[in-house]
């Protein structure tokens, strides 16, 4: 019995004008990140399980697909933590490596591993597929493509400055119509678990924040609660969810808000910054807001949070990042900050998708069809097409001399803009039929003024 077709949940086939659609989005955001000085790297897909593990905080680990040990090694396995029911034990005994769950903590691991041969400040770009163990659902996928620019060596805000031009530009240049980049900080998160008495408890208060659009203000609450936060705690942080106004409305709130707490106040210091050189700059199509909700779950950031949320689709964020100043120190290398961004290409995909956002040429893949008529007629043809192809058009003769109406077919279902007839008398008298697929017209070209027509039209 055959075995019915099937991929993995979580993972998606790109048919060639995918393929074409999606190259055309890395294009547009790889030569974004070259124009502000990003150098592009690429690291294995798979990491040792050590490397990955308690980077991510607890709900991050569980997303993480471990490969299973092959061979001898998993002789190796460590049947005593079984028995024992230490199951984190036991797996890494059997799972030595793992599939990246993003590009950052690889390219922590990376500037560690070779900073010999870095110069700093280093700045650079990584587009890769990662993996996720996560529910697949609308704009979630367990294997997805990111497209990071990170810079490391360097606490300088100006380089948040930079990245927020680099969101407004990347996504302007896509033609999305709206959207918002979010920003937030680590440190005003801090100061609010400090001013509400629950500065150990940091990690669990900003994964629970996190989920605000999730699951509402009752859910955080109720979530809050359940990690053993108490009711004077929850009555400090509650009035945070009505915070309204403009950036400068709420940086003031929460000036008065973080009063008597110096690591609050020294991130809306550095929030203020940024938003000070955005105004000052502008942005194409974006808007930059601040967002005191705004968390990210993973454990690794120390300052500047953004996410960026499309206008006009039900989606979640599309981009995210920020500031992470310890994270090298985690492979041995102290002292050295760091900051990056990434794009969810796949979100970003869906989205243009969603909005037809994506230029109708695209879709076609062949420009020009030769039609074949016999053998004779085909070496003809073949001469012909070396030079059309020399010229940077996509084009192809069809394989056998069927009829008309079928080569015909096939160009329309590829989209072809134009199809060359060279019957016998034609490719004697050195001439042919050049047809618009698109308008049906049909003119007489020679040769030579074929080739110079096709240089004009392509």
């Amino acid at each position: 019995m055959s075995q019915k077709p099937a991929i993995p949940k979580g993972t998606r086939d790109f048919l060639p004008t995918e393929v074409a659609k999606r190259n055309y989005m890395f294009a547009t955001i790889k030569e974004v990140f070259r124009r502000y000085g990003y150098a592009p790297i690429e690291t294995p897909s798979f990491e040792l399980s050590s490397t990955l593990l308690g980077k991510y905080g607890d709900e991050g680990d569980r997303l993480i697909f471990r490969i299973l040990n092959s061979g001898e090694k998993m002789k190796k396995a460590d049947l005593e933590a079984l028995a024992q029911e230490n199951l984190p034990r036991f797996a890494n005994s059997v799972a030595e490596k793992a599939l990246r769950y993003d590009l950052t903590v690889p390219f922590a691991r990376f500037v560690v591993q070779h900073q010999n041969d870095l110069t700093f400040p280093f700045k650079r770009y990584q587009i890769q597929p990662v993996w996720r163990a996560d529910r697949p659902q609308h704009g979630r996928y367990q294997e997805f493509t990111q497209c990071d620019v990170d810079v490391v060596g360097s606490d300088s805000l100006l380089y948040e400055v930079e990245l927020v031009q680099i969101f407004d530009e990347v996504l302007s240049q896509l033609r999305l119509p709206g959207f918002s980049i979010l920003i937030n900080n680590r440190k005003i998160l801090s100061g609010i678990a400090e001013v509400s008495g629950e500065t150990a408890r940091i990690i669990d208060l900003t994964v629970a924040i996190d989920k605000l659009d999730k699951i509402g203000e009752d859910g955080v609450i109720k979530e809050l609660s359940e990690k053993g936060f108490t009711t004077k705690a929850i009555d400090k942080i509650k009035p945070l969810f009505a915070f309204q106004g403009n950036n400068v409305e709420k940086i003031t709130l929460m000036r008065a808000y973080l009063a008597d707490s110096e690591i609050g106040l020294k991130g809306l210091d550095e929030l203020q910054e940024v938003l000070d050189h955005i105004t000052e700059l502008g942005l194409n199509r974006g808007e930059l807001i601040f967002d005191l909700t705004l968390a990210r779950g993973l454990n690794y950031y120390t300052g500047a949070i953004f996410e960026v949320k499309a206008h006009g689709v039900k989606m979640g964020s599309i981009c995210g990042g920020g500031r992470y100043d310890d994270l090298t120190a985690l492979f041995g290398l102290n002292g050295l900050s760091g900051v990056g961004i990434s794009f969810g290409a796949d979100r970003i995909y869906d989205v243009m998708t969603e909005l037809s956002l994506f230029p109708k040429e695209l879709d076609r893949t062949l420009d020009i069809l030769f039609v074949n008529f016999g053998s004779e007629e085909a070496k003809f043809c073949m001469k012909l097409l070396r030079e059309v192809r020399s010229l940077g058009i996509a084009a192809e003769l069809y394989p056998s001399a069927a009829k008309l109406q079928k080569q015909f077919k096939y160009a329309n279902d590829r989209n072809v803009a134009y199809c060359v007839v060279i019957g016998a008398e034609e490719a004697a008298a050195g001439m042919l039929s050049f047809k618009n697929m698109e308008t049906g017209a049909q003119e007489q070209l020679s040769s030579a003024d074929f080739l110079t027509k096709c240089g004009q039209l392509f």
